[in-house]
């Protein structure tokens, strides 16, 4: 099974090369440091800090978003292709072409990585540069996985599409939720109290996003081996926990 996997994660790789999804990383790469340069240019205090947290935000959703976009694109073009019906007709186990595909994208996932990583390398120190770029080999990692359950869940572009960046979203921005619904209890009427509930369960259930590819490490160098060893074990347990529910998923149809 195990050389079946990496021959899928080969033509995995394989479509994306053929797709130039490189070519649009690229761009993405121009584009960021055109704009971050020319606020650099405009910005009367703090230009450099500037620079540096705008090329970090922008890089990062974008690897994020294209990552995402081919995931489900790829997987859905092979469902209307009949390309997975065909796989399966062969005596590949189910969770040999699903682990194969996984491969595939975390794979994939190193190559925006790695040269948004290294875009960085101008603006700060190596070792902030390196934990930045692990963080976010990690947080692709996490979107790649939803992002196939999703595709396995709905079967259609723009339904998987946007649950992914909905949770990629909520799970960047729920530690601000939960800050926003802080306060004294007695100013809290009783459906403040269910919302605050709900969001500190969803909390519970998602990971914390927000502690991924932070941009103060790349502005203030304040990351260190310490602040990434809870995001690689989030990274694993989360990455366990998707890969079980796309396999349910993908034991449960029938084709």
């Amino acid at each position: 099974m195990l050389r079946q996997a990496r021959t899928i994660a080969f033509y995995t790789l394989l479509e994306a090369l053929r797709n130039r999804l490189m070519w649009l990383v690229g761009l993405v790469a121009i584009t960021s440091i055109a704009i971050s340069g020319f606020l650099h240019e405009i910005a009367i205090t703090e230009s450099g800090q500037i620079q540096v947290a705008l090329l970090a935000a922008f890089l990062r959703f974008s690897a994020v978003f294209l990552l995402a976009t081919f995931v489900v694109t790829s997987m859905v073009r092979e469902f209307n292709d009949k390309g997975l019906e065909l796989l399966l007709a062969l005596p590949l186990p189910r969770a040999g072409y699903l682990l194969g595909k996984l491969a595939g994208f975390a794979t994939l996932a190193l190559m925006p990585a790695l040269l948004f990583g290294l875009l960085t390398v101008f603006f700060t120190p190596l070792a902030q540069t390196a934990l930045w770029t692990l963080s976010l080999i990690c947080e692709l990692w996490i979107v790649a996985a939803f992002s196939l359950l999703c595709v396995l869940t709905f079967n259609q572009i723009m339904a998987a599409l946007s649950a992914s960046m909905a949770f990629y979203l909520l799970a960047r921005s729920i530690a601000a939720l939960q800050l926003i619904g802080q306060g004294p209890l007695s100013e809290h009427t009783l459906s403040q109290q269910v919302i605050n509930f709900v969001i500190n369960v969803i909390a519970m259930l998602l990971p914390h996003l927000d502690a991924f590819t932070r941009t103060e490490w790349l502005v203030y160098h304040t990351g260190n081996l310490a602040d990434l060893l809870p995001l690689l074990a989030q990274t694993a347990v989360y990455l366990a926990l998707l890969t079980g529910a796309a396999l349910f998923d993908l034991y449960r149809k029938n084709f």
